[in-house]
């Protein structure tokens, strides 16, 4: 059964990557989108509620009136080295700004209809080779796996409370504003690009726009309840992106790849996103119904790279 009247929805972490995009497709299709923000001078185009989870409050009108809340806010994992501090940040800028959004719904006499929270594939571990990996597949044990589990746990309450809740373990995003791809590219654009380590790491990816679309449906679609991969049908490895992202650039590869040691001086703990990777399945979703517009990396990369 699909939702057909529009209200507000509010989103975490809007201003990035995830949020400017859906907030964009969101207001498209007639809702009325607000921000949750550390500061209100986030955006002209949104209503931006702000919040201190430091302090542990929220704008009192923030959550009033809320059809669903997409909840995107989380510090960087590749932003910065993995000091012991950034670690800790990481995890607790994810685990307690949701227990703080479980704490003001919880207090609200009229809850949300759906709460939507990011989650990521680092969920699986970061490296588990070439198996196929859906949503029953175990939790890996290394620091990201850990960070995403208790990421997840930290919005289960919502459940108690009558909401239905939506967890979508996003993959690598490719868009031209931000995220993985534009680092990858930024070689290739002086005819130095190369894989990385082996380059058979799989890289399982997304259209930006597919990943928004998927979030979309998930508001609207109430059978959506529980975990999805938010992924493309066509996993691909680190090689092949590289390989495909030249030929669409028509620019050279330079190689032979870049070695694995070389990546592990410069990042140390954190060379783990671009040396390991997982093959992730997306057939829960499309099982669903919901329909992919880049289903192939070719199409994918050109309608990102060649705009």
């Amino acid at each position: 059964m699909r939702e057909t009247t529009k209200g507000k929805i509010l989103v975490t972490g809007g201003s990035g990557l995830i949020g400017s995009r859906l907030s964009e497709l969101l207001t498209q299709a007639g809702y009325e989108v607000a921000w949750l923000s550390r500061s209100s001078g986030k955006a002209d185009k949104y209503k931006t509620y702000t919040w201190d989870i430091e302090r542990g409050e929220i704008q009192h009108d923030a959550l009033e009136g809320v059809e669903a809340i997409v909840h995107l806010a989380g510090a960087g994992v590749a932003d910065k080295s993995w000091t012991e501090a950034r670690k800790k940040l990481i995890l607790e800028s994810r685990t307690q700004s949701t227990a703080l959004l479980m704490e003001k719904l919880s207090a609200l006499e009229r809850k949300p209809k759906v709460f939507i929270g990011a989650s990521a594939i680092g969920y699986y571990g970061a490296d588990t080779g070439d198996v196929m990996i859906d949503e029953k597949s175990p939790a890996g044990d290394d620091f990201l796996a850990q960070v995403v589990k208790s990421w997840e746990a930290s919005s289960a309450p919502v459940e108690g409370m009558g909401s239905r809740r939506v967890l979508i373990r996003v993959g690598v995003v490719l868009s031209a504003s931000g995220g993985a791809l534009p680092q990858l590219l930024a070689p290739l654009k002086f005819g130095l690009g190369a894989p990385l380590g082996t380059g058979r790491q799989w890289m399982s990816w997304i259209h930006i726009d597919d990943l928004c679309r998927l979030f979309l449906e998930a508001i609207e679609n109430t059978a959506y309840t529980g975990v999805y991969n938010g992924v493309s049908p066509s996993p691909a490895t680190n090689k092949e992106i590289t390989t495909e992202a030249a030929k669409v650039l028509k620019k050279p590869l330079w190689l032979p790849p870049v070695p694995g040691f070389v990546l592990k001086v410069a990042l140390g703990e954190m060379a783990q996103i671009v040396l390991g990777g997982s093959k992730i399945s997306s057939r829960k979703a499309e099982e669903m119904g919901f329909k992919f517009d880049y289903t192939h990396l070719n199409s994918a990369l050109k309608n990102i790279l060649l705009k």
